[in-house]
C-alpha cells in the first residue's frame, strides 16, 4: 500500500511552528507543507476570500494523495473548516478546537487572554470553543496584526518588537489572566519575549503541540522508517528559507513555487 503523507497549509511560514511539532513527534511521517506567501496575511481579508484561499489550498496538497489535512492557519481553522469538508473524505483538523481545550485544562482561575489576526478575533472562534467546556469561563481576546509581521521580518530581538508588544498586551495586565493562546502559528515564535512581558506569570498556549493528540490516530506507527518532507510556497521562496532556518533550526531544501489563481469558493 502506498505511504500516503500529512498535508499542511498555513497563510505563510508561520505553520512551521505545526511542521516542526508534528516532525519531531511523529518522525516516520511524510510531510508536503504549502504556505501561501504570495497573499499572506490572511488576517485583514474577508471571510469569503479566506475561504475561497483555503479551498485552493487544500486542492493543491490533496494532488499530493493526502491522509491528513492540518490547518495550519488560525484564520482558515476558525471560518473555512466546514466548506473544505465538503470537498473531501479525508480528516481534517484545524487549530482553534485543540488550542482552545488546552487553554481551559491549563487554566486554574479560568480567565484566559486570547491573541489573533484580526480575522481569528473577529470570528470569535476561540471564544465560542472554550465556552462549550464551561460557559463561566472569562476570555479577553486582542487582535495583534503586527505581531505576523515582527515574525516576517525575523525581529524577534528587534528593540521595536518590545515596545508593540506592550502597545498590544498592556490591555491583559489588568484582566488578571493566567492563560494566553496564541492565536496564531506565526506567535509561537515569540514565546520568549512574551514570557519575558509577562514575567513567566502566564501559560502561553501553543496550538503547534495542542494539536499533536488529535493527529495521533491517524500516523503510522512503524517509527523504523524516515518520513519525508516537501515544501511549496506561492512566492517569496527566499524570504521563506531564511525564516524556515529560524523556525526550524535548519535549512530546508525541497522548496518549490507554485502559483494559485482558480477560484473555489461556493457561496
Amino acid at each position: 500500500m502506498e505511504k500516503q503523507p500529512i498535508g499542511i497549509f498555513d497563510s505563510g511560514v508561520g505553520g512551521l511552528t505545526v511542521f516542526k511539532s508534528i516532525r519531531e513527534t511523529f518522525p516516520q511521517e511524510d510531510i508536503v507543507y504549502f504556505g501561501d506567501t504570495a497573499r499572506v496575511p490572511y488576517g485583514p481579508k474577508s471571510k469569503k476570500t479566506v475561504i475561497d484561499y483555503s479551498i485552493q489550498n487544500t486542492r493543491f496538497l490533496l494532488q499530493h494523495n493526502i491522509k491528513l489535512l492540518v490547518i495550519a492557519c488560525n484564520t482558515s481553522s476558525s471560518v473555512a473548516i466546514p466548506y473544505i469538508q465538503k470537498i473531501t473524505s479525508i480528516p481534517v483538523i484545524g487549530v482553534i478546537l485543540p488550542g482552545a481545550e488546552a487553554a481551559y485544562n491549563i487554566s486554574s482561575n479560568k480567565r484566559i487572554g486570547i491573541i489573533g489576526t484580526e480575522g481569528t478575533i473577529r470570528s470569535n472562534a476561540y471564544v465560542d470553543e472554550i465556552l462549550k467546556f464551561n460557559d463561566s469561563v472569562e476570555t479577553f481576546s486582542k487582535a495583534c496584526p503586527l505581531f505576523v509581521s515582527l515574525v516576517e521580518e525575523g525581529w524577534i530581538k528587534n528593540p521595536a518588537t518590545e515596545i508593540i508588544i506592550d502597545n498590544y498586551l498592556s490591555y491583559f495586565k489588568e484582566k488578571d489572566i493566567d492563560t494566553l493562546v496564541l492565536g496564531c502559528t506565526h506567535y509561537p515564535v515569540l514565546s520568549p519575549v512574551l514570557n519575558k512581558y509577562f514575567e513567566g506569570k502566564v501559560n502561553l498556549v501553543d496550538s503547534s503541540h495542542a494539536i499533536l493528540s488529535k493527529i495521533q490516530q491517524y500516523v503510522d506507527e512503524d517509527k523504523t522508517c524516515i518520513g519525508t518532507s516537501q515544501f511549496f510556497v506561492s512566492d517569496n521562496e527566499e524570504k521563506f528559507m531564511k525564516i524556515a532556518n529560524m523556525i526550524l533550526g535548519y535549512p530546508i531544501h525541497d522548496l518549490k513555487r507554485v502559483a494559485l489563481g482558480e477560484s473555489w469558493f461556493v457561496d
